[in-house]
């Protein structure tokens, strides 16, 4: 070949080289070690893969060179192969012992190299496949790498891109540098996309797999709608007005919550605009959504009123241990707070984080005329006392017999017309109804055969101790290879309806933290398992002194007064 040939295949190297690279958009560098390692396991396919053949490009004149390399190694050296253990043998292609090596090199030492220059060959069809492979493999590898470098801290933005292919109603989104996929519960109902449509969206996640980089897109995310607010309220985009929180039910209605970090500034109306027309363009885009823009208020009450808006709200009762509210709303507000198909309280409850239960004035009233009814009456018949003491009880705000007995007694003497001798005997009363009752369930536990040890794991009350034995759980054994579902119930599906199988403890209404809890201190009464310093210290630091009902009932602590 003529030296003006081999100038020109030179040159086409490094130009195909760089087409590629400006092509992928990745450095030419990668491009280049790709190719030598092409060249390198086609070398080798020829002369031997036992030889340690390296190849090196010439980034500026493209001249391709191919070596051959010996290297020096100790006379001790012993290795192994990592799957089988056995010993390797020197690869004498590749490799020289020192006392070989020093035989006619006087200044070998170990790690010395000796290189010998190959000369050019033809690529034959087999090599020419083996080659492409390589680059094909190597340059989609790091093309791969950098979508996912580009992409991966841009999570949270908006991107438009066009619609390259639609499958099953999941469209792949061409980003320009990249691939996006917009899954079909990620687009907004009704929203069809043909190939060729610009499609703006936003990117949720960015997943590194193997057949390379997801770039997960999404039009349904809570996320797109805010950022779309960024875009056209300029005080939310310079973080004068901040978006806590979003809710949607995409396609249909949204609700957002916003503050303002300016007093002057009013966050809703600024989020509105003048007439609607800075709303208007996001709900637009969302394809008519409607959005209920509302005042977040860092008092939870407040806001959870702000968030059933329209509807209007008379009383809020939080119960903060299991994140439930109770919402009364008058009676002619019940549909307008529920929404069509519950939509308004299902989208205030993702806003707020809270479960929420609604109920009107009427039905508020119904209840508690008939717990009222109900604490009256086991008052009169536990206590012995007639009608117009226990209501003076429950009005004060008892609910339980084991409120009575254990509250101190002065809280029982300051009720309007009751003295200190009154509280005595109606406390005494209440004791010895609760030991009576004790008693009784001592007597049936022991009827069920539930051993004594059951009632040492500490949770499990006398009454709860009765319910394991009906539940045919007698031992400490027993409880502890229960599973959380086993106490408190669990749903599942029979014939293609959603049936609830009742737990063991149904009654007890136990959270699924306080049924895992005792199930996990049945497993360490039990020898199974060892005891978490962590957590008994904090249930240490958490627990009250035992009182005497406690000495009656178990560990369970009094509901108190309120």
């Amino acid at each position: 070949m003529s030296a003006t040939g081999i100038s020109a295949n030179r040159l086409e190297l490094l130009q195909i080289a760089d087409a590629v690279a400006r092509e992928k958009s990745i450095e030419k560098e990668i491009v280049i070690e790709a190719i030598e390692e092409a060249i390198q396991k086609a070398a080798r396919s020829r002369y031997g893969a036992e030889h340690d053949i390296r190849v090196h490009i010439d980034t500026k004149t493209g001249e391709t060179t191919i070596t051959r390399t010996v290297t020096v190694i100790d006379d001790d050296a012993v290795r192994t192969d990592p799957e089988s253990g056995e010993p390797i043998e020197v690869n004498e292609y590749a490799e020289r012992r020192l006392s070989e090596a020093l035989a006619t090199d006087k200044d070998a030492v170990v790690g010395t190299t000796y290189t010998e220059v190959l000369p050019p060959f033809e690529f034959g069809r087999v090599q020419t496949q083996m080659a492409r492979q390589v680059v094909t493999g190597k340059v989609r590898e790091a093309e791969r790498e950098r979508q996912f470098e580009e992409f991966k801290d841009r999570v949270g933005e908006i991107v438009n891109g066009v619609a390259k292919r639609v499958e099953y109603g999941n469209v792949v989104v061409d980003l320009g540098r990249g691939e996006g996929i917009m899954r079909r519960d990620q687009s907004i109902p009704r929203e069809a996309f043909q190939v060729g449509d610009r499609v703006r969206a936003y990117i949720y996640d960015v997943r590194r797999e193997t057949k390379g980089p997801q770039i997960m897109l999404s039009r349904a995310h809570g996320g797109f709608m805010a950022k779309l607010f960024a875009q056209e309220v300029p005080e939310v985009y310079d973080g004068v007005i901040e978006i806590r929180a979003v809710a949607r039910d995409p396609g249909s209605r949204a609700k957002m919550a916003v503050v303002s970090n300016d007093s002057s500034i009013d966050p809703v109306g600024a989020c509105v605009g003048m007439r609607g027309s800075r709303v208007q363009a996001v709900v637009a885009e969302l394809q008519g959504e409607k959005i209920d823009i509302i005042q977040w208020n860092s008092d939870e009450a407040t806001f959870l009123v702000n968030a059933l808006a329209p509807a209007e709200v008379t009383k809020v009762v939080m119960d903060e241990e299991d994140e439930r509210v109770e919402v009364v709303v008058p009676d002619e507000q019940l549909s307008l707070a529920i929404g069509r198909r519950g939509q308004n309280v299902r989208l205030a409850s993702q806003l707020t984080g809270w479960q929420i239960d609604i109920m009107t004035e009427s039905q508020e009233s119904e209840r508690r005329q008939r717990e009222f009814s109900e604490r009256t009456t086991l008052f009169q018949e536990a206590l012995d006392v007639d009608e117009v003491i226990a209501q003076l009880l429950v009005t004060e705000g008892f609910a339980t017999v084991e409120d009575v007995a254990y509250v101190e007694p002065d809280e029982i003497a300051a009720i309007e017309g009751f003295d200190e001798d009154t509280a005595e005997e109606i406390q005494a009363r209440a004791r010895d109804f609760l030991d009576k009752e004790a008693a009784e369930y001592d007597a049936k536990r022991r009827a069920l055969g539930v051993e004594d040890g059951l009632l040492e794991v500490e949770g499990v009350t006398l009454p709860i101790s009765v319910a394991l034995g009906e539940g045919d759980v007698k031992t400490v054994e027993d409880l502890a290879g229960l599973v959380p579902d086993d106490l408190r119930g669990y749903y599942e599906n029979k014939a293609g309806e959603r049936v609830r199988e009742p737990g063991i403890l149904d009654s007890f209404t136990l959270s699924p933290e306080d049924a895992e809890a005792l199930i996990m201190r049945a497993r360490v009464a039990a020898g199974w398992i060892e005891a978490d310093p962590e957590i008994e210290g904090a249930d240490e630091a958490a627990e009250e002194p035992i009182d005497e009902m406690r000495a009656v009932f178990g560990d369970a602590p009094p509901r108190h007064a309120g």
